[in-house]
């Protein structure tokens, strides 16, 4: 309060500072005959322009008014939208097919069209806004803005594009292109994605947009995730026994879900060796590089514990003795003993 009185007395004695230096002016003109006609004039000088700015002062307050009562309908407006978003976040009030995600970016859209509506209304009102410097200053403006953000508007639009296309949302594990990690943050321009050796990578929505999203939390967390990997054993290999063993290698291994169970799939019949594929079911893609790596152990160990050599991609030459099975080794351990009629 003492620092607004402050300036009001030092405001009240610039005025009073000013208004007796133009009085002294016009009596020391005055005072001398070639300098009267002078001194009669100076004072319409200084009025006229004040009488100017405070009938223009005057005038304005109309639109004065009507500027203030629609920022306050404006402000109340927005306030609405905000409540009325923030319920459907939380999950207060439901819609069929709107998702409550999507609760926070629509509010910012119907926030900036409810914005611009009201710039709309309120330009005819704005001071100077029919003059032609003020639509030169303003073309001018909205030219520059436009050039100079194409980049940005892109992002912008593939953001939003992004959020209702549900492609990921923060916490899912994604690959897009060469980059795979958590999503830690979707913002307006871009998205921040946290590795798995910790590294966070910025990426802009324009390129998340246009490139193919590999989500791996979508469907995990309801039917699991499926690791897999390839071994090439030798054809003199009953391919029971490799099953069984990838099993057991698979039983081993922690972190790997006991339903659905895994299974072993012989995806080639190759040149030099068969190619068996197992295939396990995790909660979802936390652990994989160490899943992974306990998986590969455990399939050496127990390839290892049963002699069973896992081929190197080196061929040297054939054997003097054809690599087949015989029916009596089918069944060698760890697999099940054949059934009769297998």
């Amino acid at each position: 309060m003492w620092v607004s009185v402050r300036r009001g007395i030092r405001a009240i004695y610039l005025v009073l500072a000013v208004a007796s230096f133009v009085v002294a002016i016009e009596v020391a003109l005055e005072a001398f005959p070639w300098t009267r006609s002078i001194s009669r004039g100076l004072l319409a000088y200084v009025m006229d322009p004040l009488r100017i700015i405070f009938g223009a002062i005057v005038g304005y307050v109309p639109k004065a008014v009507f500027l203030l009562v629609l920022a306050l309908v404006t402000r109340w407006v927005i306030k609405l939208l905000a409540f009325f978003f923030h319920e459907v976040e939380t999950g207060a009030i439901t819609f069929t097919g709107f998702e409550a995600d999507w609760a926070r970016s629509t509010y910012r859209i119907v926030r900036l069209a409810v914005l611009a509506f009201a710039l709309v209304v309120a330009y005819p009102y704005l001071p100077g806004s029919s003059s032609g410097a003020f639509k030169g200053v303003s073309l001018f403006l909205g030219v520059m803005l436009s050039l100079g953000s194409t980049s940005a508007i892109a992002n912008i639009i593939a953001g939003y594009s992004l959020i209702y296309r549900r492609a990921f949302k923060v916490g899912d594990v994604i690959q897009i292109g060469q980059h795979k990690g958590r999503v830690t943050e979707m913002r307006v321009q871009v998205t921040h994605i946290r590795t798995l050796k910790n590294e966070e990578i910025v990426v802009p929505n324009s390129v998340v947009l246009n490139s193919e999203i590999v989500n791996y939390s979508t469907i995990a967390r309801r039917d699991g995730l499926i690791y897999h990997t390839t071994v090439g054993i030798g054809y003199e290999v009953p391919w029971r026994q490799v099953e069984a063993m990838l099993l057991r290698a698979a039983e081993r291994t922690p972190g790997l879900r006991a339903a659905p169970p895994p299974f072993v799939l012989q995806t080639a019949l190759g040149d030099f060796a068969v190619t068996y594929e197992l295939n396990v079911y995790v909660d979802g893609p936390v652990n994989a590089p160490r899943t992974y790596s306990e998986l590969h152990k455990n399939i050496l160990d127990v390839f290892n514990e049963y002699g069973v050599q896992i081929m190197t991609p080196a061929y040297e030459g054939d054997p003097a003795e054809p690599k087949v099975v015989p029916k009596e080794r089918w069944a060698e351990p760890p697999a099940r003993p054949l059934a009769p009629g297998d």
